[in-house]
């Protein structure tokens, strides 16, 4: 059994999608990139509990 050659359609979608998810890719990547460095630098203060003196 033989599979047919597949329709240039498919070929085209195929090159769309490939395209979009590098771009999704590289889009989570900036914002995981942003978020690390915006933590590292101010890192998260944490309130004075009640009683500590304040």
């Amino acid at each position: 059994m033989a599979f047919r050659k597949p329709h240039e359609l498919h070929n085209r979608r195929w090159s769309r999608n490939l395209g979009l998810g590098v771009v999704l890719a590289i889009f989570v990547a900036l914002i995981f990139g942003l978020t690390i460095v915006k933590v590292t630098q101010n890192p998260i203060q944490l309130a004075p509990q009640a009683g500590e003196g304040y």
